[in-house]
């Protein structure tokens, strides 16, 4: 046996959550882990924090590898396509889950059947951040110039049926606003434009939005949350604005590990339980939290299960929007 494979089967046998993977593992392979949107944004953020803690679990390497496009299905796609063994797994955002396939008129999987549910990793919110050119400083001005100029105000998304699209959509509809959607490859490129004025507003991951709130490159006027967040706690809330149609405004999302359709269940209850381990890492779980991150963790069920419910939920706010 090769020294390099002695030594892959070695770290194998030593890591605390080892189990039996194919030879590609063995002969010191990666798992992959799928990410579905551009470098540097939330999403591929939250996974490149999340891959060496789950590696230190396997007792092997994780990768982070992106694949961009289509709300997310390219990377989907991918996962469901490959071997139930293990090594491909999906760092999916809720979006994909939840919104796409209410809005796709060619989604090209069902992730109630052709996904297997691993475990939740966390959840979050967003803060709608405008330009510093921008004469608004709260909601109830953002309100009161974009009535008073329909239609010219421009908000950024990562992709039409995004959370970000339709979250800003809500507020829109229940502020009695018009505004114009700009829908880009990922919240990362959309930040870029908010910066250099090309956008007035998006609304993006807290996570990734309070690095550019604090260095001074945009402002931030209002989170998505009930409550204010820990990380922006000078942010107010929508329903903080006092406007009768945002009372209540309550619009967030998640993140979740999954697999592709067969896997074993043992096999997913040794993942789960690595994932998990993982996740209560001292180093990540301060960097998840001062990110603006909540926990949640746990079964395979729970994601299943939010899944299932945050589908119908958003399938009553997308009528009417489609895309190809």
């Amino acid at each position: 046996m090769p020294a390099s494979r002695r030594l892959a089967t070695a770290a194998l046998a030593l890591a605390p959550f080892a189990f039996a993977l194919p030879a590609a593992a063995q002969d010191g392979q990666p798992v992959r882990l799928i990410v579905g949107y551009a470098a540097g944004g939330p999403v591929d953020q939250g996974a490149r924090l999340f891959a060496p803690a789950l590696s230190k679990e396997l007792g092997m390497p994780v990768m982070v590898e992106n694949k961009t496009g289509a709300n997310a299905t390219i990377a989907g796609s991918e996962v469901v396509r490959s071997k139930p063994d293990g090594m491909t797994l999906w760092f999916a955002a809720s979006p994909t889950i939840t919104i796409s396939p209410n809005v796709m008129t060619k989604m090209p999987f069902d992730p109630a059947k052709d996904l297997t549910p691993v475990a939740p990793i966390l959840s979050y919110y967003n803060v709608l951040v405008v330009n510093n050119n921008e004469p608004y400083k709260s909601v109830r001005e953002l309100v009161a110039t974009a009535k008073s100029n329909p239609g010219k105000l421009a908000y950024g998304s990562a992709g039409v049926g995004g959370s970000n699209h339709l979250g800003a959509l809500l507020f829109a509809k229940r502020s009695g606003i018009e505004m114009n959607h700009i829908p880009y490859k990922g919240n990362a490129p959309a930040m870029t434009d908010v910066i250099g004025g090309q956008l007035n507003m998006m609304l993006d991951i807290i996570s990734t939005a309070s690095a550019y709130i604090h260095s001074g490159k945009v402002r931030a006027i209002a989170v998505t949350s009930p409550q204010r967040n820990a990380s922006l706690p000078d942010v107010p809330t929508f329903a903080e604005s006092g406007i009768d149609g945002l009372k209540g405004f309550d619009v967030g999302g998640w993140y979740g590990v999954y697999g592709p359709k067969g896997m074993s269940p043992e096999l997913v209850a040794k993942l789960n339980k690595a994932v998990n381990a993982a996740l209560q890492q001292p180093d990540l779980k301060k960097r998840y939290k001062e990110l603006g991150y909540d926990e949640w963790t746990g079964a395979p069920q729970k994601l299943a299960e939010r899944g299932a419910q945050e589908r119908a939920m958003w399938a009553t706010v997308t009528q009417g929007i489609t895309v190809d």
